[in-house]
């Protein structure tokens, strides 16, 4: 027995995934860059190969691999709202309500319940849960407008 995935819009899933990617490039540079870095204590000089903590280098990923992986991630959040839409077949109002509640009552939480645990703080939680419900109702409107 096979995995059904019924009637998915594989162009949506591609391009409500790059809008969303895109929209991330915005909101993390431009829109909320500044406060999200001073936020999450992250430094122009810890996004450098440069960067030491304690004289030792500091180990991170190439931006290239998590840009890649970020891409895949919202890739399987746009086949999931993709096989959502071919397998309820909704209307229009439903399809950005779906997206609207994905965003709202389903990523938000999860990333609330972590970041309760990890201590971090309430404006960081709101500029990272307001991109998530952004990005999906982005991600809906997409899938309305190629339907």
């Amino acid at each position: 027995m096979g995995m059904v995935m019924g009637n998915v819009n594989f162009a949506g899933v591609f391009l409500g995934a790059t809008a969303f990617f895109v929209l991330g490039t915005l909101w993390y540079t431009v829109l909320f860059g500044g406060a999200w870095r001073r936020l999450t204590g992250i430094s122009d000089e810890m996004a450098t190969r440069s960067a030491t903590i304690g004289g030792r280098p500091l180990r991170r990923n190439p931006t290239w691999l998590v840009m890649v992986l970020c891409f895949a991630f919202e890739l399987l959040i746009a086949l999931t709202l993709g096989h959502q839409y071919a397998m309820t077949q909704p209307s229009d109002r439903a399809k950005m309500m779906i997206a609207f509640g994905y965003g709202l009552m389903l990523m938000t939480p999860a990333v609330g319940i972590n970041y309760l645990f990890q201590m971090r703080p309430g404006r960081l939680f709101a500029i990272d849960a307001a991109y998530l419900t952004t990005g999906m109702v982005l991600m809906g409107a997409i899938f309305c407008w190629l339907d």
